[in-house]
C-alpha cells in the first residue's frame, strides 16, 4: 500500500529506512508545513515532496503516516480520514480524550483504519514476555511496578521548555510506551489513582547555546506516582518522573502467583526478558549454567537478539538497540490486505490515551478515575506472523 508521510522531523528517517523491510508498504511521498523540511526529506530518501493538503488529497496515497507534533495529531489524522485515507499516527493518538474518541469513531464510520504508535509492543522483547505470560508460567499477575525516571529533558534536549507545559510532561511524553506495554500484556485498565508533584527546583536550559542557564517555566507535574487497576485484577504501580538523579529500578516488573517477570525497556523493540521462580524453561541459559552446579538461578534470562525484530540495528553507525519503527504501519497494511483486525489499532491507542489522561486527572483532583474507553488485548505476533510481514529478501535477524 502506498504511504505518504506528513511531518518530516527527526523520527521520519527510521520509518523510511525500515519501510524497505516490509512487503505491504511503500513510502512514496512526504509533506511538512515547513516546505524546506519536506524537500530535504524527499532529497535524502528519494521521495516526492508535496504540500500537506496536496499529499492528504493525493489519489496515489492509501495511508497517511502522521509524524507531526502531538498537538496536531488529531487534526492531521482527521483530515486524512475525511480524504478517504487510512492513517497511522505517532503517539499519542491525540492530546484530548474528546479528539481521540471523535477520531476513532469517524474512522469506523468511514470504514477506514486508524493505527497508532508505539509499535514497540510488536517487538521481540515484549512479545517474548507476552508468550511467557500467556503460557501461564508466572500465574495470574497480582502486582508489579513500571517506572520511567530521569533528571529531565533539559540535560540533553536543546529546547526542553515545551516538555514541561500542559499536554506534555513525563506521563504524556513517555507514558505511551509503558501504558501500551502493560495493556498489551495484561489487558485494559479499569481505574487509576495518582498523586503528582512539581519539583521546587528551577528548570534551566542545560545544553550549550545562547540560552544555557536561563530558567524556563514549568506548568505540569514533573513526578507522578500512580496505581493502575486492570480488568484482570492486577494492581500495577506506575512512576513517571523527571526529578530522579539516578536509580536502579527496572522498566517493568510483574509478579504473579507462580513467578516474577522482568520486561525490557518498552521504548525499544528487543532486550532481555527475565523470570524468577516457577518452572524455568530449560532453554534459558542461566538455568542451564545453574543446573551444572546444582543451584537454582536467581533470574533465568532469555535474550531476544536472535528473534525477529529483536536484533540490534540502531543507531545505524554504532548500533546499541533494536529499533523497528514501521512494523505497526506494515502490520496494519497487511491486515487491510487480508481483511483482519490490526494490532496497534485505534481502540487500543484510545484506551492508552484515556489511561494517561486519567492518571493526570487523578493526580490533579486526588480522586480515583474510572477508564471508560476499554480495548481488546492485541493478539500475539508470533515468529511466523512476523516473518510473513517481511519482503523475501529482507534480513532482520
Amino acid at each position: 500500500m502506498r504511504v505518504g508521510i506528513v511531518g518530516c522531523g527527526n523520527i521520519c528517517g527510521i520509518y523510511i529506512k525500515n519501510n524497505k523491510l516490509f512487503k505491504d508498504i511503500e513510502i512514496t511521498a512526504c509533506a511538512d508545513i515547513n516546505a524546506a523540511a519536506a524537500e530535504s526529506c524527499a532529497s535524502s530518501f528519494g521521495l516526492q515532496a508535496r504540500s500537506v493538503d496536496a499529499l492528504i488529497g493525493s489519489s496515489d496515497v492509501d495511508i497517511v503516516l502522521n509524524l507531526t507534533v502531538p498537538a496536531v495529531h488529531a487534526q492531521v489524522s482527521r483530515a486524512a480520514i475525511e480524504a478517504g485515507k487510512h492513517v497511522f499516527s505517532e503517539k499519542p493518538l491525540a492530546t484530548s480524550l474528546a479528539d481521540g474518541v471523535a477520531l476513532v469513531e469517524r474512522g469506523k464510520a468511514k470504514g477506514l483504519r486508524v493505527g497508532c504508535a508505539p509499535d514497540t509492543i510488536l517487538g521481540a522483547g515484549l512479545q517474548t514476555a507476552k508468550s511467557i505470560l500467556d503460557s501461564g508460567q508466572i500465574g495470574p499477575v497480582i502486582t508489579g511496578l513500571a517506572a520511567v525516571m530521569s533528571r529531565g529533558m533539559e540535560h540533553w534536549h536543546p529546547n526542553p521548555g515545551f516538555f514541561y507545559q500542559k499536554g506534555a510532561g513525563p506521563v504524556l511524553d513517555l507514558g505511551p510506551y509503558y501504558i501500551s506495554a502493560l495493556a498489551a500484556l495484561l489487558g485494559p485498565v479499569t481505574s487509576v489513582r495518582a498523586t503528582g508533584q512539581i519539583s521546587p527546583l528551577p528548570r534551566r536550559y542545560g545544553v550549550d547555546g545562547p540560552r544555557k542557564g536561563e530558567i524556563f517555566p514549568v506548568d505540569t507535574f514533573t513526578t507522578i506516582n500512580s496505581v493502575l487497576t486492570f480488568a484482570n485484577g492486577a494492581n500495577i504501580s506506575f512512576i513517571a518522573s523527571w526529578d530522579v538523579w539516578r536509580h536502579g529500578v527496572r522498566p517493568i516488573e510483574l509478579h504473579g502467583t507462580l513467578a516474577s517477570l522482568r520486561v525490557p525497556d518498552p521504548d525499544t523493540f528487543g532486550g532481555r526478558v527475565e523470570v524468577s521462580g516457577g518452572d524455568l524453561p530449560p532453554n534459558m541459559h542461566d538455568a542451564e549454567e545453574a543446573a551444572k552446579v546444582g543451584q537454582r538461578p536467581e533470574w533465568a534470562i532469555t535474550e531476544t537478539t536472535h528473534k525477529q525484530f529483536g536484533a540490534i540495528n540502531y543507531p545505524f553507525d554504532h548500533p546499541t538497540i533494536a529499533n523497528y519503527r514501521s512494523i505497526g504501519l506494515a502490520e496494519m497494511a497487511n491486515a487491510i490486505v487480508e481483511g483482519r483486525p490490526h494490532r496497534c489499532n485505534g481502540d487500543f491507542a484510545l484506551h492508552v490515551l484515556a489511561t494517561m489522561l486519567g492518571i493526570l486527572d487523578a493526580a490533579s483532583t486526588g480522586q480515583p478515575v474510572h477508564i471508560v474507553q476499554s480495548c481488546e488485548k492485541p493478539a500475539a505476533l508470533t515468529d511466523v506472523d512476523a516473518t510473513r510481514l517481511l519482503r523475501p529478501e529482507a534480513e532482520v535477524v
